[in-house]
């Protein structure tokens, strides 16, 4: 039994010894994560540059970009017939010189987008889209739009990128997002 004993104990001693760990000998190399880039990270991320419009102030170089859509979008709806009938009362301010419904606006779009291509610094705080262009719910929209309607809205969103430097590429991923849309938005 004595024997046994000791041949247990060997036989631990040998197995620790030879299950010990040689940190000069074993090194791990943990495997990376792959990182899965956003269209907010391909439209310029969490970057912050200088805000052109807001002297010393910074904004997130996605947002920036995604902003510069919105805005540049709205002004080539603004001069296009076969949408600006839907915003009579927006162009009416702006034609006054208010700006107030242009930069809410400005402000939900690009907020809307932010979000929509995987932001994490913003949300949304507008309508929802199905309710946004129904003009029943919000006073703002006159009429509801359809297929057609949509697809140039989608026209004049190319124009309105185009105008800002966006990539062929960039324009066509932001118009998948547009798209995801259009079941609220065309309502005729």
């Amino acid at each position: 039994m004595k024997k046994l004993a000791l041949f247990g104990i060997a036989l631990g001693l040998v197995v620790a010894v030879s299950c010990k760990k040689d940190d000069n000998n074993m090194t791990t190399t943990p495997t990376p994560t792959p990182v899965t880039m956003t269209l907010y990270d391909s439209l310029g991320g969490t970057t912050m540059v200088a805000d052109p419009s807001a002297s010393g102030k910074m904004i997130e170089k996605g947002r920036l970009g995604i902003r510069s859509v919105v805005d540049s979008t709205i002004f080539v709806i603004a001069a296009d017939p076969k949408l600006n009938g839907f915003f009579p009362v927006l162009l009416a301010e702006v034609t006054a010189g208010n700006l107030s419904g242009f930069q809410t606006l400005s402000t939900n779009l690009t907020d809307f987008f932010c979000v929509a291509t995987g932001a994490k610094n913003f949300s949304y705080k507008g309508m929802n889209m199905k309710d946004a262009h129904d003009p029943a719910k919000n006073s703002r929209m006159n009429g509801k739009a359809a297929n057609a309607d949509f697809d140039q809205f989608v026209v004049d969103l190319v124009a309105g990128a185009k105008k800002v430097g966006l990539s062929d590429q960039l324009i066509g991923q932001v118009g998948k997002v547009v798209e995801t849309t259009r079941g609220d938005i065309v309502q005729k």
